[in-house]
């Protein structure tokens, strides 16, 4: 163990490599280039490789392309970066290709103001794809959750054969808090394991289980990959009895494997009747405003999400029956609220919403506790 003091986006990319990354593309953009200045000076040193692209349409793609060829890949961005990457998010997807994307959040939209805070991409995140397919996407709190979530996105992203979204902000990616990093080699990793010999071998296959083993090109496996439709050894195919049971198999993967995937704490107070529900940088915010209020005699439940998609359901509703109202702050005009909002009905929601850049501060949550 080494305590040190760094950013969110150095222990980001600390994260990536000490979960086995060891191929990473990408183009450097504000407030997001300190993960890839980290990464060109540290995956060198063991055995990765680092590639600056042109753009972060061919940022997206080097990294589907440095997995199907057996290394574990990372990009990193912000938000008009984010917007380039969509179609081949949707192409690893669709073709299941584990790959991790760091997205940086940024005022916008357009280029905004680059060294501006916002939260404005949780949507985006979402549905950014055309198409329908889920998609996992943390979002950490502080420089130590920064690694702790890159680690778990690249377990989440193996294990279920998906993209997975590491969803931070300026905030946190900017700020610098001592952090204990561990031993790399203590370090949980999930890896690929593949029992079929090559002749028999099905990268798509529908059953058993939810997520079949991926085999890197190179290694005596031989398949298809497409943005298509396909059949279970990856040719395209129009046969609905092919495509369905692809459909429910990838579409039902994540609910199937909710108490693996859903990350977020809860700090609940007996009797309470309001909660306070937030992530990112904006769940520091209220922190301490639920400590200002406890401090006041007021009970108040407070709910951090970690995992914002897929979104935890239950636990909200489990929450949004407990209480009269539920306070979400967000750097946003509204989105993760909509969520809530869903799930709990609109009159139960009090939206506290900040798009200028500036964080929501503890007083604007108070108030809204107090009004």
């Amino acid at each position: 163990m080494s305590i040190k003091l760094m950013q969110g986006n150095e222990a980001i990319a600390q994260g990536a490599i000490a979960a086995g990354c060891r191929f990473y593309a990408g183009y450097p953009i504000t407030p997001s280039t300190e993960v890839a200045e980290v990464m060109a000076r540290e995956l060198p040193k063991v055995g990765g490789k680092f590639i600056q692209m042109e753009d972060e349409i061919a940022s997206m793609a080097a990294i589907i392309g440095g997995r199907v060829g057996g290394l574990k890949s990372m990009t990193a961005t912000s938000g008009p970066g984010f917007s380039l990457m969509q179609e081949n998010i949707g192409y690893a997807a669709m073709a299941e290709i584990p790959c991790v994307i760091i997205n940086v959040m940024r005022l916008g939209p357009s280029t905004g103001q680059p060294t501006a805070a916002s939260q404005g991409d949780v949507m985006q995140t979402r549905w950014g794809t055309h198409g329908d397919h889920p998609i996992i996407v943390l979002s950490p709190i502080s420089v130590a959750q920064s690694f702790e979530l890159a680690v778990k996105a690249f377990n989440l992203s193996e294990k279920y054969r998906t993209p997975v979204i590491l969803l931070t902000d300026e905030i946190i990616g900017h700020m610098r808090e001592p952090i204990e990093l561990p031993d790399f080699n203590n370090v949980e990793k999930f890896e690929q394991v593949i029992t079929d010999p090559p002749e028999t071998y099905k990268p798509y296959r529908n059953g058993p289980g939810d997520v079949p083993p991926m085999a890197s090109f190179g290694r005596g496996y031989r398949y298809h990959i497409t943005g298509l439709f396909h059949d279970e050894v990856g040719f395209p195919t129009q046969r609905l009895d092919e495509m369905e049971p692809w459909l429910e198999r990838v579409n039902n993967k994540f609910e199937r494997n909710a108490d693996d995937i859903l990350l977020y704490e809860r700090d609940y107070q007996p009797g309470a009747r309001t909660a306070v529900l937030s992530y990112g940088a904006s769940a520091r915010t209220a922190r301490h405003a639920v400590k200002m209020l406890r401090a006041k005699g007021e009970k108040v439940n407070l709910f951090t999400a970690l995992t914002i998609w897929p979104f935890p359901e239950a636990a909200v509703e489990e929450l949004a029956d407990s209480v009269d109202r539920i306070i979400v702050p967000e750097m946003n005009l509204g989105q993760l609220a909509l969520e809530v909002e869903r799930i709990s009905g609109r009159r139960k929601v009090v939206r506290v919403n900040r798009a200028n850049g500036e964080m929501v501060t503890p007083d604007m949550i108070l108030a809204a506790v107090e009004a």
